[in-house]
């Protein structure tokens, strides 16, 4: 068993402002993200040059905080938010959610391709590897703020959060953060250093988030104004996590089969 420490969720002050060690965590998101997509922008063949990446973070960064609040009010606090649609604007109180974060930074990538004349998958697939690091520096916000435990647990690397009790619970924030930050990152950045099919990098980047965040629901409490959903278990991050893991499915085979098919064709015309 393991005792949480106790982590000023406040990183240091500059006079009257307080900076958070959550928004620091967005920020080393957004750099990484950067960083990794100059790298990226470098390989022959790369639909976007080092200029385009920054100038794509703007993008970004608007895609995911405006999708992620904006899902978090719809998903997880509508009814809140009908009897106060200002809520919606009240940043400071907390609340986003990864996949209307997810949606924002779609939309985003859709208008940009649009801009530079690119395709859409084409650039989703140079993103996706990019997302992972944001995603475990986010989970790692969460453990600071001491949000999003688990459920209760015997295991031994069990923590106690004093505020929910004396009892050992999952640390699901550092399981998140493991999942979707370090392996997803190592398993996309492998995957994609080698040419795919259009749409595939895309496919397993939703495939693995999906699968990945479908399992630590399993020992994440719900957020208590919801609750489970359905069956004593089924949590919304489950409900949103489906349609990645079958979208991720749809993408990955209509990718290969579309290679294989012109793979044919080609070896017909030879």
């Amino acid at each position: 068993m393991l005792l949480y420490p106790e982590i000023d969720p406040v990183a240091f002050r500059l006079g009257p402002l307080a900076v958070h060690w959550y928004g620091l965590m967005y920020a080393v998101g957004f750099v990484a993200g950067w960083w990794l997509g100059r790298l990226r922008a470098r390989r022959p063949g790369a639909p976007l040059t080092p200029t385009q990446v920054d100038d794509f973070l703007v993008y970004a960064a608007l895609g995911v905080v405006l999708g992620g609040r904006i899902g978090y009010v719809l998903f997880y606090n509508l009814s809140a938010f009908l009897d106060n649609p200002l809520l919606i604007f009240k940043l400071w109180e907390g609340g986003m959610s990864f996949h209307g974060g997810l949606l924002g930074v779609l939309t985003a990538a859709w208008l940009y391709a649009r801009k530079i004349g690119s395709r859409f998958l084409v650039l989703t697939d140079f993103l996706a590897p990019l997302t992972p690091i944001g995603l475990g520096a986010g989970r790692i916000g969460n453990f600071i703020n001491g949000e999003l435990w688990g459920a209760p647990t015997d295991l031994p690397w069990g923590m106690v959060y004093l505020p929910l009790g004396g009892m050992p619970r999952h640390p699901s924030q550092l399981y998140q953060a493991l999942l979707e930050g370090l392996v997803l990152f190592v398993i996309l950045w492998w995957f994609s250093s080698r040419p795919r099919p259009r749409a595939a990098v895309s496919g397993l980047f939703l495939l693995c988030y999906g699968s990945f965040r479908f399992l630590v629901e399993f020992v994440r409490l719900p957020d208590p104004q919801l609750g489970y959903l359905a069956f004593g278990w089924v949590t919304m991050g489950q409900v949103l996590s489906l349609p990645m893991i079958v979208g991720g499915l749809g993408l990955l085979a209509w990718a290969y089969g579309r290679n294989n098919k012109e793979r044919g064709r080609h070896a017909a015309i030879s």
